[in-house]
């Protein structure tokens, strides 16, 4: 790429798409296209390809996907698998019959096995059944890699697949019906902070500028200090303890977004599909228990309650740390610590509910 290539970010708004544009803006490229779902549906296949013979991009960022944790992976199951299998269907066809130079397909680490050997290397995928409570999207991110693959063998194309591990940072999902573990645990005790100290008046911004799923914010009334209360205890979210679901046990390892978005511009520059292969594990290769993970969160907020665990909900895999040896080879790391990342992902969070 250089500075004047025409770029197309798909999914810019989101947590991967808008650390891409950062650091692509940071590094001096401006002829950027972004489109919002509303003003371009990427899972018509009509739309998406008139979008690609008109604008005609050069270069192409797939981190659109509809995305979510155990809870949203759960209950839409339907909408996981069509959503994601048409975004990436559609994008790399339009992009094949337009000529475009190079595809980056993000994907995730949920599409190895359940119990896949540790650490995850490239070579375990499809070697064992999936988790079940994300199967859906993990179908259809296989789906995407083997269709990057398939296009390159049948067409010369240059589309390349890249695994991250789990993800957090600026612009997360903070709703606790579709969000992830790390960021769900930073707005918990986040809010049991503000309860402790008795900051309803914080509460109610919070609720206003983030919903919390399950229909809940409807029901709340937010001038009712009780109507709070009880809404909060149906997250686990009370002034003296956090519930958490599961065990705690599980082990999973975590990627600050700005250090992904460093090696997907890293990579987009200097490697071809000929280099990486089928595709690439990107992660730290570093793993933390969950109940380790929020110890580490409550101290970073500051609360000073108690940890506690609904043992009848569910863990998901039991453990999940990825091989970057490839990474390495390619001489690039992550650079972020955890509790680094933790604070600037709460630094971010505290300030984007004040800037409404």
């Amino acid at each position: 790429m250089d500075k004047n290539s025409k770029i197309y970010v798909a999914g810019h708004r989101g947590l991967v798409g808008s650390a891409i544009v950062r650091k692509l803006i940071h590094d001096g490229y401006s002829e950027l296209l972004m489109l919002t779902s509303k003003e371009l549906d990427l899972r018509r296949q009509e739309d998406t390809e008139r979008f690609f013979k008109e604008k005609r991009p050069e270069y192409v960022f797939l981190a659109a996907a509809k995305v979510g944790g155990i809870i949203a992976n759960s209950t839409y199951k339907a909408e996981f698998i069509y959503d994601n299998i048409l975004i990436a269907a559609n994008i790399i066809h339009s992009a094949y019959k337009n000529g475009i130079q190079k595809v980056f397909n993000l994907g995730s680490t949920c599409i190895y096995p359940r119990l896949s050997p540790q650490p995850m290397r490239e070579e375990h995928l499809l070697t064992g059944s999936l988790e079940p409570t994300n199967e859906p999207y993990a179908i259809a991110k296989i789906s995407a890699i083997k269709m990057c693959r398939y296009y390159n063998e049948q067409y010369g194309t240059n589309f390349i697949s890249v695994m991250p591990t789990n993800l957090y940072g600026p612009n997360d999902n903070f709703n606790f019906e579709t969000s992830h573990v790390l960021p769900a645990l930073i707005r918990k005790f986040h809010l049991a902070k503000l309860l402790a100290n008795d900051e309803f008046d914080e509460i109610a911004k919070d609720i206003q500028n983030y919903p919390l799923g399950f229909g809940l914010d409807k029901k709340v009334n937010l001038e009712d200090r009780k109507s709070i209360k009880n809404v909060l205890v149906e997250f686990g979210i009370n002034k003296n303890s956090v519930v958490l679901w599961g065990s705690g046990e599980p082990l999973r390892e975590f990627l600050f977004v700005d250090d992904l978005a460093d090696a997907c511009v890293f990579l987009m520059e200097n490697y071809s599909y000929k280099d990486i292969g089928e595709f690439i594990n990107i992660g730290t290769g570093e793993e933390i228990k969950i109940k380790d993970l929020a110890a580490l969160i409550k101290d970073v907020v500051g609360f000073k309650g108690q940890i506690q665990y609904d043992h009848t909900k569910p863990d998901g895999m039991p453990r999940k740390v990825t091989d970057v040896s490839r990474m390495k080879e390619l001489r690039w790391e992550a650079k972020t610590t955890l509790e680094v990342g933790l604070r600037k992902t709460y630094e971010w969070y505290t300030a984007s509910v004040n800037h409404f």
